[in-house]
């Protein structure tokens, strides 16, 4: 094996350092602009991010331009890494959030667009610095999109094979030229549909600062606002909060659908097992959803329980039931973790309801975290076909998706990755209660983090934050989140004994 590119990885790191710089530079233009007092200290960390980045471009000026697996792997998770420190810098240097294990696990679960936050006054907050909270879940999510059709197929990530398969990708150990069109052309939806939703939110009643920052939280699945009670604040403003609604369903589905349908492609969503699965997913769990609220919890207090008095004569309580049953379906199942309602008040069932949504995640190839419903229904279709092949051990019965054969190498890939996750699920819930959390607020917070949702149960419920934790366990968190982002088996194979060999 040969040795590792040093080169191209430290160019890499220096690439992200400067690119990170910028959006900090174009945060301290908010702060000049809104006259908040933080502009000096997001201006230096901006300087700061900038002279080391380029610093690093300088002195790996001569590289061999060839990313081999062992570079990709190591990439990636420097590089959400490095972003999350870096990123820590504005936090720090203003004074907002003086604690370098707060700012690091604020800023991670933004790169991460899991959306947890260790804030107790989000409103006192200047909003150059809520702007640049935001800025963390927008570079973050599209981040994950390149990520997954540039890097991941390449690195043999389980699952990611199947939704870049059609799109234009790696071929070899070295990247495609056409993956430079590819992450663009995605670059200009992506800004595209922040800026469409933003112009919606302004005009349905939402002032142009929240709009932008929630449309950069929405299109990343992120989670993050810049109100205390998150989207619970407009519940007397139903038009709103289907916007977001419609926008999450989009950040929920493959980028590459999105890709096709730009260029026309329409059938493709039609023909995609996908998109069919998390449609219908959506629709029955919100008729049911809508049902048990509307019949079993008091709709009266869905906005009180976090501080907000709904607007008795909306539609009425079934209007609102569904409102908030669809909306709160799509924020777990996208992981994008914005709260119109405390959930976990409605009934027991459907907080056992919601807890399950954790693991299902939402379309392959989306800015959404969690296991992605593309390896649930390859598990379930090869669990099904286990019985065909008991009855008939001599027969080859592969597993079909989207009309094609899956090979048995994705299909075991897929399947330790499952077993993998519930393993690092269940360390990270024994992690929470050794650091004195009930089991409620364990088992939550593991999957919250690891799923990169954000809400969680118990002490985590949408009504609180992770404020509480103590500083281990917010670092044991955002150790989750990263692991959750970056399909485990990216992380956790740089610590491999095998991995540093060079023969």
């Amino acid at each position: 094996m040969k040795k590792l590119n040093i080169k191209i990885i430290l160019q890499m790191m220096g690439i992200l350092l400067l690119f990170n710089g910028a959006f900090m530079l174009f945060s301290a233009l908010i702060s000049w602009y809104f006259k908040d007092g933080a502009f000096h200290g997001i201006l230096y960390a901006g300087i700061i991010t900038i002279i080391i980045g380029g610093l690093l471009q300088f002195i790996t000026k001569n590289f061999e331009k060839q990313i081999k697996k062992r570079e990709g792997y190591l990439i990636v998770t420097l590089g959400w890494t490095v972003l999350s420190l870096s990123g820590t810098l504005p936090y720090i240097f203003t004074n907002e959030i003086p604690s370098f294990t707060n700012a690091f696990f604020e800023t991670m679960s933004g790169y991460t667009t899991t959306g947890a936050s260790i804030l107790n006054n989000i409103e006192a907050m200047p909003k150059s610095i809520l702007f640049w909270r935001s800025t963390t879940h927008w570079i973050g999510g599209m981040g994950i999109i390149v990520l997954a059709i540039a890097i991941l197929p390449l690195l043999g990530i389980g699952g990611m094979q199947m939704f870049a398969a059609e799109a234009p990708g790696p071929s070899s150990d070295k990247l495609h030229p056409r993956i430079t069109d590819t992450a663009k052309r995605l670059w200009f939806i992506y800004m595209g549909l922040t800026f469409a939703q933003a112009i919606l939110l302004k005009i349905a009643g939402m002032g142009y600062f929240d709009a932008i920052n929630h449309a950069m939280s929405t299109l990343s699945t992120g989670g993050f606002s810049t109100k205390n009670t998150n989207i619970a604040y407009w519940n007397n403003q139903p038009l709103i909060q289907y916007i977001i609604i419609v926008f999450m369903f989009i950040a929920g589905t493959n980028f590459v659908l999105s890709y096709f349908a730009v260029k026309g492609k329409f059938s493709k969503f039609l023909h995609d097992e996908e998109f069919k699965y998390y449609t219908f997913a959506i629709v029955l769990l919100t008729l049911i959803s809508t049902l048990l609220v509307f019949y079993y919890a008091e709709v009266s207090k869905l906005a009180t329980q976090i501080q907000v008095i709904a607007h008795p004569m909306v539609l009425g309580e079934l209007e609102s039931s569904f409102r908030h049953s669809l909306f709160q379906i799509l924020a777990i199942i996208t992981t994008t973790g914005f709260v119109s309602a405390d959930f976990t008040i409605w009934s027991p069932f459907l907080t056992l309801l919601f807890f399950i949504l954790m693991f299902m995640g939402a379309s392959a190839g989306s800015t959404a975290g969690g296991v992605k419903i593309v390896r649930h229904i390859i598990m379930i279709k090869n669990g099904f076909l286990e019985f065909k092949r008991t009855i008939h051990p001599n027969a080859i019965i592969p597993v079909r998706y989207n009309s094609k054969s899956v090979t048995r190498d994705i299909v075991f890939n897929i399947m330790a990755f499952f077993i993998l996750y519930l393993i690092i699920f269940a360390v990270g819930a024994s992690v929470f209660s050794f650091l004195g959390l009930d089991f409620i607020s364990s088992v939550g917070a593991s999957a919250s983090s690891l799923g990169n949702v954000g809400p969680a149960f118990g002490a985590l419920s949408p009504v609180n934050n992770y404020d509480i934790l103590p500083p281990f366990g917010k670092w044991w968190s955002a150790i989750l989140m990263l692991l959750g982002r970056l399909e485990l088996f990216t992380v956790l194979i740089v610590f491999t004994p095998y991995f540093w060999k060079n023969n």
